[in-house]
């Protein structure tokens, strides 16, 4: 046997192996989440991708259940931060207290330091207390009294957030929404599966039996496994064809930014592994364009249309007046 047709059938069984996990955790989430595939998957696509995810729908329709079930799915530290308007920065990343007994300060970790992280209802909080979040996401670390501590590894952070036009709400800002990897909605389920989910009432709690069937050992393996699919350079060219199409487009005031092509390009690579390819097509890039595009861009002030679905509208026909790569 030839090394090359060695190294074929290793990659074969290493992407095999990878796509069997990946499906287990699918199935996992299914449990807590009925009729909720697409989300799902963009939810498994953002973690692989070492995103974030930020959810936005009306309350009562699985923002939170979908977050609790990600991080009971995967054997790692979680933890969960409501935000309020008045959470100050401190609460979220931690503090330094003076330790008498030691003579010294030490620095102790707020619940920023873990795996996963739902920040739920993130935009209840003020702008200062959502700003502490940047470094984090960003870097994966936060500084204090000029020291850096080291987020935990994998790092995740999972947001919800309710629509603007509900009470005591404060805008993200375009920076802070630049770093979410994706953000998506819910919707309302479908009447069969609301019927199934009324009945499970009289059943045992699901989210309190959900058994891990990821260690983060194993996420890190399908993330760095992630990054070796493969992207062909005409798919490169069509999506930073579609980011320049944004930056130039009359009715948009900010286009998308480099990290968000960077991002998107994560992201295809992610949805191909979790689709069960090692190879990018052009329709992993078309159906991610709204969830990684639409919270980045924003409309220019004389365009009647505002919101994600405003910005989705505005990506659904830049994605018709661009070539596709064949």
């Amino acid at each position: 046997m030839s090394m090359i047709y060695q190294k074929t059938i290793l990659s074969y069984m290493e992407f095999n192996e990878a796509y069997a996990k990946i499906d287990a955790l699918r199935t996992n989430l299914e449990k807590v989440i009925r009729g909720k595939r697409a989300a799902i998957d963009l939810a498994i696509s953002a973690l692989l991708a070492r995103g974030h995810l930020l959810i936005e729908d009306v309350p009562g329709v699985g923002k939170t259940t979908l977050a609790h079930g990600l991080a009971r799915s995967v054997n790692c530290s979680f933890q969960r931060i409501q935000f309020t308007s008045d959470l100050l920065p401190s609460d979220v990343i931690g503090v330094t207290v003076y330790n008498q007994a030691g003579h010294s300060f030490e620095f102790r970790p707020g619940p920023l330091f873990a795996n996963i992280v739902l920040a739920d209802e993130i935009n209840r909080a003020t702008p200062k207390t959502q700003s502490a979040l940047l470094e984090a996401m960003n870097d994966r670390q936060v500084s204090v009294d000029k020291d850096t501590h080291r987020l935990p590894k994998p790092f995740m952070l999972l947001a919800t957030q309710n629509p603007l036009e509900f009470s005591g709400t404060f805008p993200l800002p375009e920076s802070q929404l630049d770093r979410f990897t994706m953000c998506l909605k819910m919707g309302y389920p479908h009447e069969q599966d609301e019927r199934m989910i009324i009945q499970s009432l009289n059943s045992p709690h699901v989210m309190e039996t959900l058994s891990p069937v990821l260690t983060t050992g194993e996420v890190e393996s399908l993330q760095d496994l992630t990054e070796k699919v493969r992207v062909d350079e005409d798919l490169v060219g069509y999506m930073i064809a579609i980011s320049n199409a944004t930056r130039n487009h009359k009715t948009i005031r900010l286009g998308v930014s480099p990290r968000g092509a960077m991002t998107i390009y994560r992201a295809a690579q992610a949805f191909a592994l979790a689709s069960g390819r090692d190879y990018c097509i052009p329709d992993d890039v078309k159906y991610l364009c709204p969830p990684v595009f639409a919270h980045r861009i924003v409309a220019a002030a004389e365009s009647i249309e505002h919101g994600m679905e405003a910005s989705k509208a505005v990506l659904e026909d830049i994605l018709n007046s661009i070539e596709v790569p064949v």
